[in-house]
Parts: structure tokens; C-alpha cells; sequence
């Protein structure tokens, strides 16, 4: 298959699962003898291989794919919602280096969130590096814009504290128009992580919280079972088309990055989280945040055995 063919077939794959990815949970509640949606899935890239030129196109797929899955778009958008969604995007790095969430993930959240009836849907993060650099050199600036999103600026000026009543976080400055929003969507990429060795959906959250976000490595785990019972997370969603094996969270190396043209998505973090750890060549249960939230009660590290489907895109 030429790569013009292998494109073009991405792209129509791409469209005919975005149509679907709107109906099955629709169908599911009409219908008692449906069978419900799963918890987690998982889809997997299983046709020709793909080079560096259709990846976005793949990734789109695979991303359209897990949604209709997992039940659609509109399990969890309802009409005239807000939804924020929350890439990666705190390196000043290309889509290629594996550092942010790829943009193509992002732009096919935001069209599935706007055809399920969200009034707005804004992306933003709090990010490392400058925010006009990051934002731009990541890709998901202009791919959020051209889907239809607001692309927002988190100003330092307006995060404010709020109260989270955990073990380890009594209160902490949070981005207010996250909070505010109908649904908040986690979208981060897998990769290695010089301290933590893995940086997966709870270390995601470290994107909408302001202050001293260093002071959070003297208890890291803690800290991340905070934020997320706080924040009942009700979707995340985990970029493993490339990830990032080494020199982590930055990267800047592509001898680092290996694809695994994957995405998967739960409605339990910690399973999710427990998934990424796995790809990533981890024992879940080794890894700190993994092993304190499933202790914490906030989901299961066995992700197996949670009502999961594993799709297979080509």
C-alpha cells in the first residue's frame, strides 16, 4: 500500500468513526437488554505499518475508535456542556519527540465533544516551559483552534486556592475555569519520568494546579491521591502512539521515543494509569503513585479485571 493510499484510507477511516463514535451509548440507554459500556478500552493499531507522515491520521483513528468503544462521546458530554480538555503540553517540544500529547488525539476529542452537543469545549495546561512556545511548538495549538476549541492561557494571576481537604493537601491554587467546567477530560501521554518513572494520568493533573508544583515531589504520591479523589475524574484518556522510554518528562531525543500506536481510555484512572505503567515496562505495583491510589480506593491496578475492550483499528 503506497503512503498517499495508506493516507487517504486513514482519513475515511477516520470520518466513518467519528459518525459512530457519537451513537453507542445512546443506544445502550434506550435499550435495557444492551449490554453497558466497559469500563476501559483499549485500541491497538493493527493494520499496515504506519511512517511518520499518516501517524496523525492513525492516531485520529485510533482515538475516534476508542470512544465509540468505550460508548460514545455522549456518555459523557451532554448538551450545552463546557469541557475542558487537558493535554500535555508543558515542553517547548515537537509532536515527535514524544515530550506532549499528540495533537491529533486532541483535535479528535474536541470534534467528538462539539458533535455530542458541548456548547464549548477549551484546551489549556499549565505548562513547564514558556506557554507560547510550548503551545505552538507541541502542535496543539492550532489543532485545538482548527477543531473548534478556545485555546486558553492559564494566567498565573487567576489560579486561586481551593480547599481539598486530603492527607497530604489541605488546600492548593487550581486554575478556577477548569473547576468551573461541565467536564474535565485528562489527556496525557505516557512517557518515562526521571523520579516518579512514569508521568501518566494522575501526574496529568499537575497541569491545572498553580503554586510551588515542585514542592509535590517531597510527596508525590500523596499529593496525586489528593488532586484526583478530589477532582472524581470521570474520563481519562492515555496517548501511547509514541512514548517516551527515557530522559523523561522532557525528552528531546528521538532515540527515546518508540511507537507503540496505541490509545486507551477508562473511567478508572488508576487502572488506566496501571495499563501505562505496564506498556511503559513497569510492574504497576512498583510504581509509587499507582500502588497509593489503589490503597487510597481510587481505582484498581489489576485493569484486567474491570469490564475492558481491546480493539483492534486498521
Amino acid at each position: 500500500m503506497t503512503n498517499h493510499t495508506r493516507r487517504e484510507f486513514l482519513k475515511h477511516a477516520a470520518a466513518a468513526a467519528g459518525a459512530a463514535a457519537l451513537a453507542p451509548y445512546a443506544v445502550w440507554a434506550d435499550d435495557e437488554t444492551a449490554a453497558p459500556p466497559p469500563d476501559m478500552c483499549i485500541a491497538r493499531w493493527a493494520g499496515d505499518p504506519v511512517g511518520e507522515d499518516a501517524v496523525d491520521a492513525m492516531a485520529a483513528a485510533l482515538t475516534e475508535r476508542m470512544v465509540e468503544n468505550l460508548g460514545g462521546m455522549a456518555r459523557f458530554v451532554s448538551k450545552g456542556d463546557v469541557v475542558w480538555i487537558k493535554p500535555n503540553i508543558g515542553w517547548n517540544r515537537a509532536p515527535e519527540l514524544a515530550a506532549t500529547t499528540n495533537p491529533a488525539v486532541v483535535t479528535a476529542l474536541v470534534r467528538l465533544s462539539l458533535e455530542a452537543g458541548a456548547r464549548k469545549v477549551k484546551v489549556g495546561d499549565n505548562t513547564c516551559h514558556n506557554a507560547q512556545q510550548s503551545y505552538r511548538s507541541s502542535g496543539i495549538e492550532a489543532a485545538a483552534r482548527e477543531a473548534g476549541a478556545e485555546v486558553v492561557f492559564l494566567d498565573e494571576s487567576r489560579f486561586r486556592d481551593v480547599k481539598i481537604g486530603g492527607r497530604v493537601l489541605d488546600k492548593w491554587p487550581i486554575y478556577p475555569e477548569i473547576l468551573e467546567a461541565d467536564l474535565l477530560i485528562n489527556v496525557p501521554i505516557a512517557k518515562h519520568h526521571g523520579l516518579s518513572r512514569a508521568t501518566l494520568a494522575m501526574k496529568n493533573y499537575m497541569g491545572i494546579i498553580g503554586g510551588n508544583r515542585g514542592a509535590w515531589h517531597q510527596d508525590l504520591a500523596g499529593c496525586l491521591c489528593d488532586i484526583t479523589a478530589f477532582l472524581k475524574p470521570k474520563l481519562s484518556i492515555l496517548d501511547c502512539v509514541r512514548v517516551l522510554t527515557d530522559r523523561g518528562p522532557q525528552g528531546g531525543n528521538l532515540s527515546d521515543v518508540k511507537r507503540m500506536d496505541t490509545i486507551a481510555a477508562s473511567v478508572d484512572i488508576v487502572a488506566l494509569d496501571a495499563f501505562g505503567a505496564e506498556l511503559l515496562g513497569h510492574d504497576p505495583a512498583r510504581i509509587g503513585t499507582v500502588k497509593a491510589a489503589h490503597a487510597a480506593g481510587l481505582g484498581r491496578i489489576a485493569y484486567r479485571e474491570l469490564s475492558l475492550r481491546e480493539v483492534a483499528v486498521s
